[in-house]
């Protein structure tokens, strides 16, 4: 297994003096009968006690905020583009649950479409026709999924992928690149990118050496080291890939390399895979495959395909996918696959972004493309180092003066100069994904009003650490 990169002044998860777990000393304004109260003292003893149940107080290491030095806040409520803590502070999301909420929080429809399924029942573990219908609008806007498998989380939708596809061409090995992260499934457990790089633990203990030894590691980006893995190597099943590597803050891919991955694995025998649980519905309708012209053997869906309800999905091309039991030999199986109200949610997503104007589509470009305006100008203003990089309403600043265009170039970023910048934007009421290897992600509801309150903040902010 490879061993995680080096420590470089630049990794630390704080650029203050105290510990990662301490809290900013930041107050509410009191007045003067009125006792100083921290500013966020309900979501720090909501932290206190879920500490004491849970590993690390959270349900995903990322949540923690350990890397920008600091507890958590913990959410109450949200509407729109906005999220209230516990505390009762506002403020603007650009967390969106890591991608799902492409239609802002609550939304109407999906709320409604949720509650009358709901109402029906919760889950049979028997058919429904709203399995199909889901199933149906995947098949319809991704041109190269035949056939839909849906499941309950991304790790599951790859994991399956990954059985698939060496079932499929009786080959062991896969490619993947450094840096991107396909969920929590063992073969890919490997220099994995979002919150295990934002921890500074690349791989896991835990995971066997015979496991990951059929895993090739390649850079995103580097063309040349995908083709010297297969003229090493005859048993390649697969190439696994982010077509926009969202784990390791936005990183688009270079001209012609996705082109280039196609060509490689039909000239070896091997599958490509597109991993768009992140990417699948949000940079397009038709996912990041549409936007580049090109086509994967098999997909793996997630977040938007659900909704907001754990939901995730794999497909591809009729003859592979008619591999998978009860079809074929190829086992995988859920109880809770396909639950109703998940379904339901997905339905109405999708209905929502289907429009034949492309409403939503464009209104987050011209939305995020806004933001990526404000945060370059902010940062020129400042004098911080700053490389904002966006593929549709995915977009990410990295504290560097150049281009992010792999997994080293991601490492070597300012992390200290992200949690300060992090700290500030959320005492001026923005909450960002807090880590600077994850997507922040604009919905549909971020109007002009937020988008101009977080380069504002963002202007205080970045002036601050200038």
């Amino acid at each position: 297994m490879p061993t995680p990169p080096p420590t470089s002044p630049t990794s630390s998860p704080s650029s203050s003096s105290t510990p990662p777990s301490s809290t900013p000393a930041s107050t509410l304004p009191a007045a003067s009968d009125a006792p100083v109260v921290p500013r966020y003292a309900r979501s720090e003893a909501a932290f206190a006690q879920a500490s004491q149940v849970l590993p690390g107080g959270v349900n995903s290491p990322v949540r923690a905020y350990q890397s920008v030095g600091r507890n958590p806040i913990f959410i109450a409520r949200g509407h729109g583009s906005r999220v209230t803590d516990i505390d009762d502070h506002e403020y603007i999301d650009y967390v969106g649950s890591y991608g799902p909420l492409i239609l802002g929080h609550a939304a109407e429809t999906v709320v409604a479409a949720v509650h009358k399924a709901m109402a029906r029942g919760a889950s049979f573990g028997m058919p429904t026709e709203a399995e199909t219908a889901l199933a149906r609008m995947v098949v319809d806007a991704v041109a190269s999924i035949d056939v839909v498998r849906f499941v309950n989380s991304g790790t599951e939708a790859v994991m399956s992928t990954i059985r698939l596809a060496r079932a499929a061409t009786g080959k062991p090995r896969i490619i993947k690149c450094v840096g991107c992260y396909h969920g929590h499934t063992d073969a890919l457990l490997v220099q994995a990118g979002s919150g295990a790089t934002t921890l500074g633990v690349p791989s896991s203990p835990g995971v066997p050496d015979s496991i990951t030894q059929h895993t090739a590691l390649v850079p995103f980006n580097d063309l040349a080291a995908v083709e010297a893995v297969f003229a090493q190597h005859d048993d390649v099943a697969a190439m696994v890939i982010e077509p926009i590597a969202g784990n390791m803050g936005t990183i688009p891919p270079a001209e012609g390399y996705l082109q280039g991955l196609r060509e490689l694995c039909d000239k070896h025998g091997a599958l490509l895979v597109f991993d768009e649980v992140m990417t699948g519905f949000r940079v397009a309708y038709g996912c990041a495959q549409a936007l580049y012209g090109v086509t994967p053997d098999l997909t793996c869906l997630g977040k938007i395909v659900g909704g907001g309800m754990p939901c995730a999905a794999y497909g591809g091309r009729e003859d592979l996918m008619r591999q998978v039991a009860p079809d074929g030999p190829m086992y995988q199986a859920g109880t809770l696959s396909g639950n109703p109200v998940a379904m339901a949610a997905g339905l109405a997503t999708l209905e929502a972004l289907a429009d034949s104007d492309q409403a939503v589509y464009a209104r987050l470009e011209k939305q995020a493309a806004r933001l990526e305006t404000g945060l370059t100008e902010a940062a020129e203003a400042s004098g911080v180092p700053l490389a904002v990089q966006r593929v549709g309403s995915m977009i990410c600043p990295f504290f560097t003066d150049k281009p992010v265009r792999n997994y080293e170039d991601a490492i070597s970023c300012d992390t200290q100069a992200f949690a300060a910048f992090f700290r500030k934007m959320l005492d001026l009421g923005i909450v960002l994904p807090p880590s600077q290897f994850e997507t922040w992600f604009v919905s549909r509801e971020h109007d002009d009003v937020a988008i101009d309150q977080t380069v504002s903040a963002a202007r205080e902010a970045l002036a601050e650490l200038a």
